[in-house]
């Protein structure tokens, strides 16, 4: 359900911001491409302009970012109609946003994938 979809990756720690790239590239039938990651971008004001540019389908939101909180891009995302999964190692996330889907870290591959086609199909 993501094949073809544009991903914005936002993810502070490169490696961890890679293994996610990959995953939504490799996501797909044979005959399939996966989704499109954008970024990845490990700051807020990356992510910003980043959303300021449009051509977003959905977002992976890691909600701390380099010691900042990721609420900014949430409002942001939130604004432009643009779904998202937040990405935390601590569970859940303050209101208004904790009725997101959340994804816990360390990242599992399937529930990445899970996660976003459940954007995608509500």
């Amino acid at each position: 359900m993501i094949e073809g979809k544009r991903i914005l990756v936002v993810e502070d720690e490169f490696i961890v911001a890679a293994m996610l790239c990959d995953t939504l590239e490799d996501h797909g039938a044979e005959e399939d491409h996966g989704a499109e990651p954008l970024g990845p971008v490990g700051r807020v004001s990356e992510g910003l302009e980043m959303i300021g540019v449009g051509g977003i389908d959905a977002a992976v939101l890691d909600w701390n970012l380099a010691g900042e909180s990721g609420v900014a891009l949430a409002i942001a995302l939130s604004e432009k109609g643009i779904p998202f999964v937040i990405a935390t190692g601590y569970g859940s996330v303050e209101a208004p946003f904790s009725d997101r889907p959340i994804l816990g870290k360390p990242y599992v591959s399937a529930h990445l994938i899970e996660k976003l086609n459940g954007l995608f199909s509500a």
